[in-house]
């Protein structure tokens, strides 16, 4: 098993709504076990137009080698009506694999840890949120990185989470009752 971190977003429907499906389909895998879920954040878009954007973290236990993971993401980004037409379009989900143990990969269509993450707000913030102490393979502890990226707005949403799947996460690795995978 490898500990993994994901980054959600979506600008795109009913975005929040969105991420909380997305969590509840990535531990209804029963090749995951969903350990943590950041708070749920509010994010300008970056080197993009559209709609704020909403985003969280999550970290998981996954027995996916790293490809079969990101062949997961892609087809869950796919049942919730992802498209690709240019870089940075605004979307209905985007799962990004952030960490991934301690891999460092650098592939044509595969870069671990994300080549961007520690230049994004909404990726840093809820990162550091889950584990202030963590280390991103080759490049340092997350939380030095805050500083850099404090000019970039991100709020984080109020509201409390009412998904209870998401408010327990003990055992909903393999319990395929409490929602539905699209």
């Amino acid at each position: 098993m490898t500990v993994a971190y994901l980054g959600l977003g979506a600008n795109l429907g009913d975005a929040r709504q969105s991420l909380k499906d997305a969590v509840v389909c990535l531990a209804q895998q029963h090749t995951i076990t969903v350990l943590a879920k950041s708070s749920l954040y509010r994010t300008a878009p970056i080197d993009a137009g559209g709609d704020d954007y909403y985003n969280c973290v999550v970290k998981l236990d996954t027995a996916l080698p790293v490809r079969q993971l990101l062949a997961l993401c892609h087809r869950i980004e796919a049942d919730f009506g992802r498209e690709r037409p240019f870089r940075n379009a605004p979307r209905t989900l985007d799962i990004d694999i952030l960490l991934y143990g301690e891999l460092y990969i650098e592939e044509p269509d595969l870069v671990v840890p994300h080549p961007r993450m520690t230049e994004r707000a909404f990726v840093l913030v809820p990162l550091v949120e889950l584990d202030e102490s963590l280390i991103i393979p080759q490049r340092g502890r997350a939380g030095a990185f805050l500083a850099a990226v404090a000019g970039q707005r991100i709020e984080k949403v109020k509201s409390p989470c009412q998904c209870p799947l998401l408010s327990a996460f003990a055992g909903v690795g393999n319990d395929t009752s409490k929602g539905n995978c699209r």
